[in-house]
């Protein structure tokens, strides 16, 4: 039986791993949805950030977008990136944006949730810290079911509720189910490769991939209990 799904007012995206496609989906969901956007920790800034990668794909208005909260040059790891130019990052300084705002909010982590932000801290730790659902990014190829059960697994430790899996990459409709039947989550799309990426593409892929915002058909036992009401 298909679910009805509402898209959180505002929710957090990871991923597996590092360039799996977190930006990518994210500038489909933003496009989509019409929501603002914000990368609170940016690593490499060449040649663009991926707020300026975003905002040049989709042609949403620069109010769309709000600035990192820290933005570092060397496209490496937060704690690496952060430690060459002498700072340490502070979770504590990290607030989500005014509600007043925005009416959806898309806030798009670095790497995967065990990459580390400071000495003790790691993104996972700033998603508890920001109090958002999360929705996973996943590779669709080889090796996929591994990580992303691994990713579902660490989410549900700290009770941070999942709103279900997005595989970018070539249709595999055996990792599709293995992380489902595994993972216990919905697989809510599956975005294959594209030739060309722009806003009328992203915004036709949201609209194929999300019609109506709603699940595709799969057992209710399955689904995350706290994670499909706005906020």
């Amino acid at each position: 039986m298909a679910l009805p799904f509402t898209f959180p007012s505002a929710f957090f995206i990871t991923a597996t791993d590092t360039d799996v496609g977190k930006t990518f989906v994210s500038a489909i969901l933003a496009v989509g949805l019409q929501a603002h956007y914000w990368k609170p920790i940016q690593c490499g800034a060449e040649p663009c950030t991926d707020t300026e990668w975003i905002q040049n794909n989709t042609h949403l208005t620069s109010d769309h977008f709000f600035p990192e909260a820290y933005l570092f040059k060397e496209p490496a790891s937060p704690h690496l990136a952060a430690g060459l130019e002498n700072i340490e990052i502070n979770i504590e300084t990290i607030k989500m944006p005014d509600k007043k705002q925005w009416q959806y909010l898309i806030v798009e982590g670095a790497g995967g949730l065990m990459v580390p932000i400071n000495n003790s801290l790691f993104v996972i730790d700033l998603i508890k810290h920001l109090n958002l659902p999360t929705l996973i990014v996943a590779r669709s190829t080889l090796g996929t079911i591994n990580h992303t059960v691994l990713t579902i697994e660490k989410l549900r430790e700290k009770g941070i509720a999942i709103m279900g899996v997005v595989m970018n990459g070539p249709k595999n409709p055996n990792n599709r189910l293995a992380i489902e039947t595994y993972g216990k989550v919905c697989v809510l799309a599956e975005i294959e490769p594209i030739e060309t990426i722009n806003a009328n593409s992203l915004k036709q892929i949201f609209v194929t991939q999300f019609p109506g915002n709603s699940y595709r058909s799969i057992r209710s036992d399955k689904l995350e209990p706290s994670a499909f009401t706005s906020l």
